[in-house]
């Protein structure tokens, strides 16, 4: 399948979903190519491997019925040790993966989307793409990729539906000093990553002046006791849990 197909079937999926009345919500790469049209040409275009979807953890067994009544086989023994958090299953016609986490994200940093998922779809709403990306210590290419995409074609605002609204990043960092930190990081790695990969002065100076609008909103934001004791001990302590001790 190439992207667009991908894409198709991502949003089918969801649809299907809605109308069971199952809460899913889509993710990752495909996520943002579809809600970014500079992700679908150079230099910011790129393959996509999976589809990833979020859920809910007392839904667990609608979504099973919902993938394998859609022809996708699930990881039966990964889906019986992780299933409380995650399953996964593959595309029984192409092997293509899927992978679907339950109630939040947890890679460097926990994110808790329960309440993200009745927003209107296909995706997650733009902030929560935004910070499952801007979460990353270790950015690959692609991550990269993507959170630029995300700056070029949207706007910071707040509560509107084409903007990626800052009030939502701040309410989850507002008691988390290490994630702050982490997308205060991630956001400066975009921006001087942006030249090198052939955008446009125009479009880089875009993504600098949204990256500030998110930082400004940051430093404006409340902050709780546990935020500001966390912060005494900035980096001296490690602030964020590595990938593959998340999948623990």
């Amino acid at each position: 399948m190439g992207s667009e197909e991908v894409a198709a079937e991502a949003t089918r999926l969801v649809r299907a979903a809605d109308e069971a009345g199952v809460p899913l919500r889509l993710f990752g790469g495909v996520a943002v190519w579809i809600r970014c049209p500079s992700a679908r040409t150079p230099p910011l275009a790129r393959s996509y491997a999976d589809m990833d979807f979020v859920s809910r953890a007392k839904a667990r067994q609608e979504i099973n019925r919902l993938f394998e009544v859609n022809g996708y086989v699930p990881e039966k023994l990964f889906n019986a040790l992780h299933g409380a958090s995650r399953l996964i299953f593959a595309d029984g016609s192409t092997g293509r993966p899927v992978d679907v986490i339950l109630d939040s994200f947890v890679m460097c940093h926990e994110i808790d989307l329960r309440d993200r998922l009745e927003i209107e779809g296909p995706t997650l709403p733009l902030a929560d793409l935004v910070l499952t990306k801007l979460q990353i210590v270790e950015l690959n290419e692609k991550d990269l990729l993507d959170i630029l995409a995300l700056l070029v074609d949207h706007p910071v605002g707040v509560e509107d539906p084409g903007s990626v609204d800052v009030s939502r990043i701040v309410a989850v960092t507002s008691d988390d000093w290490g994630l702050e930190h982490t997308i205060r990081r991630t956001l400066d790695r975009a921006c001087e990553s942006a030249p090198s990969i052939d955008l446009a002065p125009e479009v880089c100076e875009t993504v600098r002046q949204r990256a500030d609008a998110i930082v400004a909103a940051l430093e404006a934001g409340p902050k709780t006791f546990r935020w500001r004791a966390r912060a005494r001990l900035g980096e001296r302590v490690r602030w964020y849990a590595l990938p593959e001790e998340a999948r623990r």
